[in-house]
Formats: C-alpha cells, structure tokens, sequence
C-alpha cells in the first residue's frame, strides 16, 4: 500500500523552501558548500544548489560523499559492498557543510556521513537539510535537521521513499506500508 506524501511540485518546492532558509541563516553564503548523501541526497544537494542560484546568490561548492563504508552495518550489506565515488573538489576546512540527505529515519546514515565529512577536513559547523523526516521517534541517535520539508511520523511497518527524476523515475516520495492490504 502506497500513500504520496509529495508530488513533484511539492518537491519542487519545499527544495526552494529549504534554499531561501539556508541564505536567511548563512548570509553571505561565501563559507558554504553543499554536501549530498549519495545517491538521492546528491540530487538534493544539486537541486538546492541551482534553487539557490535562481535566488540570485552565487552557487556554493558542491560535493557529493559516499558513506557505505563508513556504515556501522557495512558487514551486513554482503561480502563486497558497492562503494560509490565520493567527490569533494574543495577543501571543507572552516567552511559551514551543509549536508543533504532525502530521508531521516534513524540518524546512522547521517552520522556515518560526518564521519565521513571529518576524515576530509575540518568543517568550521556541519548543518543538515532533509527532505523528508520520518519523526525523532524512530530517531535511534540524537540528530535532528536544521532544514526539514516536512515531518511524517510513521510506524515501524511503514517506510517513506523518494523516487526522483534522476535516478529514473518522477518526482514523488510515498510512505509504503509493509503489512499486506
């Protein structure tokens, strides 16, 4: 069973909510690179990066980090985990990291990208922005967003994904329940 939480306009713009709410806090913008959670928070982070630019700010550095084995699960993936790429074509040393995943749940994938993040550099402050927060009830660390498109509370047989254009489908996030209708 399936339920849209967000069509493609609503993606569209909660991410140039989220942009007009990083400029208000970050202003001038001149420390600020963006950090996309491979693979739909990389799309995130790109698609913020054009918002914030269509906004008449100049676009900030953007970086995309793989986490997979930085993962306190990684053993569990399987024997030979898929490794992706990590980019940072810039140094993040006193720079305010603004992280970009599509879904918090638990708070392992996050923490697992500021490790990540620390092992590249210093960071003067790490913010994070999410698409979609499934409630600090499920919250098995205690992280919370600086920048949230909406909160939806879900149950533990239910889970929230974001299908975007990118990664081949339409732009929609549903909350999909496990039990059989």
């Amino acid at each position: 069973m399936q339920k849209v939480i967000l069509d493609e306009q609503k993606i569209s713009g909660t991410i140039e909510k989220i942009a007009r709410e990083i400029i208000v806090k970050n202003s001038p913008m001149e420390n600020v690179v963006l950090v996309g959670i491979r693979t739909g928070g990389a799309f995130l982070a790109a698609r913020l990066q054009q918002a914030i630019t269509r906004l008449d700010v100049p676009a900030p550095p953007l970086g995309i980090i793989d986490i997979t084995l930085y993962r306190d699960d990684w053993t569990r993936i399987g024997p030979t985990p898929m490794v992706g790429k990590t980019e940072l074509p810039f140094s993040i040393d006193d720079k305010t990291v603004i992280l970009v995943d599509d879904v918090l749940f638990t708070g392992r994938t996050v923490r697992a990208a500021m490790d990540a993040i620390i092992d590249y550099g210093r960071p003067k402050k790490i913010e994070l922005a999410i698409l979609v927060d499934r409630g600090d009830g499920n919250r098995e660390l205690p992280i919370t967003a600086n920048y949230v498109g909406g909160v939806w509370d879900t149950t533990p047989d239910e889970t929230i994904n974001v299908y975007l254009k990118e990664a081949g489908s339409y732009d929609h996030a549903v909350i999909e329940s496990k039990k059989a209708a």
